[in-house]
């Protein structure tokens, strides 16, 4: 009867349908709005407070977003004091903020979704074991799915699978492999220093950049093999979407936005085409080559290719599509490259805050190598650079922040979080705590990593710099010996300190950067002693054949 009617009125008025059917459809889009944007976080909200837990109030569709933007412009317009490694309250003002007026477990709000904090290692241990499933990653929008879609955002069975494949590109017997690849990296790096020294034998440089662009050679070369010039264009194109990345984030949480017409969403679009036909051509060149029996598998494209043949066995649907792969080797770029170079501009600052540390390292590094490039088994013995690194990951974690989302009622700590709540585990907090660390816990010091982590931990899981469970960063082996490689070889060839022109400013830019760059001021070992003249011709001549043993001395002598 309704579709003899509907015909019916169809024939004598087709205006009419069309209409009644836009009614309709705008009728369902208000319902669905008003339940996403009102009642639904009103209920999460009622959920949360009736178990004792505090936070902001709900604001219609933005939440905290104008706040959190508005303490963050705030924050950087003040640098913290050189030395200072309090930095919770300039790197996240909104939740240091909340903390301190609601307690550790305390809530916001990002858009119409309710972000409670889990200060606690042990329920931060639980979400991230995630033995029964039920805390899922947040859900990146098609903005966050831009730096690459790959195994890190995936779940379940896909994930599985994803990571299935992966994990045999990264296990340690291929990266061991990769060595030769990074110390090729790094003493490039070291030599154009060396040649841009003043006639003084000392120099200023931003290490920020340099080691951004070492770090992006290293993942290129690693990644890529023969093809990494076409790869350090897709650093350079990364670089400029985390950007733009992060100024869309500043908007309101509103569906659909990312398909509105504005030169930033242009532009991302733009880039994200760019970065797929030229990832598109390299793999397209690499599976033809591998049909052809031209195998190269020691990069980490090949061992992916591989991987995924072996798996598959001829079953597409067991195996990772073109467009798949392509997303994992965003995702390498924008991990692989980030990470590091975040480590690493970090610890060189640090170091420079901290010379006696410098120093000891320096010492240890030339007593394993001297002049000799480092080798895996040297690397993986090294105890005062492990525990520095260790030590700058606990400070200076490049992930100040995760995020997990329930899936359905879970009980934690005694609270129970409805679903469509977000759990955030907050990294740089926990890895600050006095409670866990100890009174010097804003201090650096290595040394508390002499006996390992977990005796430094006291056997809590409160050291996660890579995540943690299942879903641990796949290439935390990779990033920490490279970082290693890079660290020990400058060493081997300078000393440094923080230039005088220095800001000490850490803030989020999806990572952990230094927001007015990190200049330092570099000296070759051989001119160590503060107002010593300048080593001879013939001294430098020495170095130069002799290599960095010569920092064991001073000179002149």
């Amino acid at each position: 009867m309704a579709t003899r009617a509907l015909l019916l009125l169809w024939e004598t008025s087709p205006w009419a349908v069309a209409g009644a059917a836009a009614a309709t459809v705008l009728l369902c889009l208000a319902a669905w709005t008003l339940e996403w944007a009102w009642w639904t976080p009103r209920r999460l909200d009622r959920a949360l407070r009736a178990q004792g837990l505090k936070g902001t109030s709900y604001r219609l569709f933005t939440g905290d977003l104008a706040e959190n933007a508005r303490l963050n412009r705030e924050a950087r317009t003040k640098p913290l004091p050189l030395g200072c490694h309090d930095i919770i309250p300039r790197v996240v003002p909104m939740l240091h903020n909340v903390v301190k007026e609601n307690g550790a477990l305390s809530f916001t709000w990002l858009g119409p979704t309710p972000r409670v904090m889990m200060p606690d290692p042990e329920s931060a241990r639980e979400v991230l074991s995630n033995k029964f499933g039920h805390f899922g990653k947040q859900p990146f929008g098609r903005v966050g799915k831009l730096l690459g879609d790959g195994v890190a955002n995936h779940e379940g069975e896909k994930w599985a699978k994803h990571r299935r494949i992966l994990n045999p590109a990264f296990h340690h017997e291929k990266i061991k492999r990769m060595l030769p690849v990074f110390a090729t990296c790094c003493v490039d790096v070291i030599n154009r220093w060396e040649d841009s020294m003043s006639s003084e034998g000392s120099s200023e440089i931003d290490i920020w950049p340099e080691l951004q662009n070492l770090t992006g050679d290293v993942i290129s070369r690693t990644a890529f093999g023969s093809s990494y010039q076409e790869g350090m264009k897709i650093f350079q194109l990364q670089g400029e979407l985390a950007e733009r990345l992060i100024q869309s984030f500043q908007t309101m949480i509103i569906p659909g936005y990312w398909f509105l017409p504005t030169k930033n969403n242009r532009r991302m679009r733009e880039i994200n085409r760019e970065i797929h036909k030229i990832l598109h051509g390299i793999i397209g060149k690499r599976e033809k080559a591998m049909k052809n029996g031209e195998t190269n598998n020691d990069d980490l494209l090949g061992l992916l290719l591989e991987s995924n043949m072996r798996q598959s066995n001829g079953n597409a649907k067991l195996g990772l599509t073109t467009e798949d792969v392509i997303e994992e080797c965003k995702l390498f770029y924008f991990a692989g490259m980030e990470t590091t170079s975040v480590l690493l501009t970090w610890t060189l600052i640090v170091l420079s805050m901290h010379p006696e540390w410098q120093e000891q390292a320096r010492e240890e590094v030339l007593n394993h190598f001297g002049r000799a490039r480092p080798d895996f088994d040297s690397l993986n013995r090294l105890k005062i650079v492990t525990m520095i690194l260790y030590e700058v990951l606990r400070l200076y974690p490049p992930v100040v922040l995760l995020s997990r989302r329930t899936y359905k009622e879970m009980e934690l700590g005694g609270i129970k979080y409805p679903a469509g709540v977000s759990l955030i585990l907050p990294i740089i907090y926990i890895h600050h705590d006095p409670n866990i660390w100890g009174k010097d816990a804003g201090k650096f010091n290595p040394e508390r990593f002499a006996d390992g982590i977990s005796n430094a931990t006291k056997q809590q899981a409160a050291f996660f710099p890579f995540g943690g469970g299942p879903r641990i960063c796949i290439g935390q082996n990779f990033a920490l010996l490279e970082a290693k490689m890079a660290l020990c070889t400058i060493l081997q060839r300078f000393s440094f300190e923080l230039s005088p022109t220095y800001t000490h400013a850490p803030y989020t830019v999806i990572t952990l950067h230094p927001q007015h760059g990190a200049p330092i001021r570099r000296a070759a070992c051989y001119i160590k002693k503060r107002g010593a003249p300048r080593a001879s011709t013939n001294e430098q001549a020495l170095y130069k054949a002799e290599g960095p043993d010569l920092c064991k001395k001073d000179w002149p002598a």
